[in-house]
């Protein structure tokens, strides 16, 4: 379905994402769904790749989230194995026995335990994955892996996404210099409970598993977690974080070591970087928004402020007609269980300050809110006028578009 889709309007070119020490990528067409297009991918990890994951909080997981939750346990990344097409979920015990199945076939190829294999699956719901088309090209996919092949890895995850998405930073810890680097997929079911994507991010600094697992759920919550295109959290998805080693650093024990900073800010951009982009290829996307919240009780009831409005239809759909309909603001406020006060509450638009104190500025000149409203870039300002609580969103508008993909999406 993706090749048929014409390019997301808020499409980024994709980075220049060169080898990175300590892993290999590649890509190749299992026919898994798709005819005619990569849907399989793996990537072979150095041996001693830490790895810390993300997962969505579904209560009804795929079975490849179910199988990285205990693969997690070891700490250890030798390989990864994602296939688009089939999500893997819904499937009972064929389910469990493709992920047996396949991180075996990885594990022999790698030379590993099967437990240092990780698996994703994105796709349809519901349908047994037809794993032996994995285990059949596997041997040829990991003959082909090349420390080149990021940008194939990005297209060959993709589903209805309409361009491949990547993320590059550079950092130092201590005197070392390190690069972190990730690609992710996403464009429709998006509303992050950590996580409803896939992102896989690497980086060839020495950090130990615990504390890649404190940065990458940190990192998340201010990401991922902040993002949203149809409120729909995935069954299947996850981000994870490897670390190769194959850069010496300073010996690290904690995420909150001073010496981290520089790392933590990087990779807390690449995250960002990822999931925005996620949201630029929200299923019939044509415009994005950003949406800050003050003056709320704390952070967190700011955030969940800015979710409301994020998720609200009638508010994305006033954004995708171009429609400054700050009415529709004020009824998501209203509507997000948290603290609020009609009173107290000011609503702005691209800069301008339509309402102040629960009611229209008087003379406020409309005519920049218009001008601003037909850009692809749209920001909306909430002040609560209760306490110092600052939280925000990224989300896109709702157009017939997402309609067209979703009623047809296993047509």
């Amino acid at each position: 379905m993706a090749d048929a889709l014409p390019t997301s309007p808020l499409a980024r070119p994709f980075p220049d994402l060169t080898p990175l020490a300590g892993v290999r990528f590649g890509a190749t067409a299992a026919g898994i769904r798709y005819a005619g297009r990569t849907d399989l991918v793996m990537a072979e990890f150095a041996p001693g790749t830490q790895v810390a994951g993300v997962f969505t909080r579904s209560r009804c997981p795929g079975a490849p989230v179910d199988w990285c939750r205990a693969a997690l346990a070891g700490g250890v990344a030798r390989a990864l194995v994602v296939n688009a097409g089939n999500a893997n979920v819904f499937t009972g015990r064929a389910g469990y026995e493709a992920t047996q199945a396949n991180a075996a076939d990885a594990a022999r190829l790698v030379e590993c335990a099967a437990s240092e294999v990780f698996l994703a699956s994105t796709g349809v719901i519901g349908e047994v994955l037809p794993y032996r088309k994995i285990s059949d090209a596997l041997p040829g996919l990991y003959g082909r892996l090349s420390e080149n092949g990021w940008a194939d890895a990005a297209r060959g995850i993709m589903t209805t996404d309409t361009f491949p998405k990547g993320a590059v930073r550079e950092a130092t810890i201590g005197d070392a210099k390190v690069r972190i680097q990730g690609i992710a997929k996403g464009s429709g079911m998006i509303a992050p409970d950590m996580a409803t994507m896939l992102a896989f991010v690497v980086t060839d600094a020495t950090l130990p598993a615990p504390v890649l697992q404190a940065l990458l759920s940190r990192g998340t919550e201010k990401s991922f977690n902040c993002t949203t295109v149809d409120s729909d959290t995935s069954t299947s998805d996850m981000a994870l974080l490897f670390a190769t080693g194959q850069v010496a650093c300073p010996a690290i024990t904690s995420a909150d070591d001073p010496a981290l900073a520089d790392f933590a800010a990087a990779l807390d951009a690449v995250l960002l970087e990822l999931a925005l982009l996620v949201v630029r290829d929200g299923e019939g996307a044509t415009k994005m928004m950003h949406i800050r919240v003050t003056g709320a009780t704390s952070d967190e009831s700011a955030k969940r402020v800015a979710m409301a409005i994020a998720n609200s239809p009638l508010v994305k759909t006033a954004i995708a007609g171009e429609d400054a309909n700050w009415g529709r603001v004020v009824m998501a406020v209203g509507k997000s269980g948290e603290p609020a006060n009609r009173d107290t509450l000011s609503v702005g638009i691209g800069g301008t300050w339509i309402a102040r104190n629960g009611t229209v500025i008087p003379d406020y000149d409309e005519a920049p809110v218009v001008a601003h409203m037909k850009g692809q870039e749209i920001e909306i300002e909430v002040d609560l006028g209760l306490a110092n609580g600052i939280g925000q969103a990224w989300t896109c508008d709702l157009t017939h578009g997402y309609i067209d993909i979703n009623g047809s999406y296993r047509s």
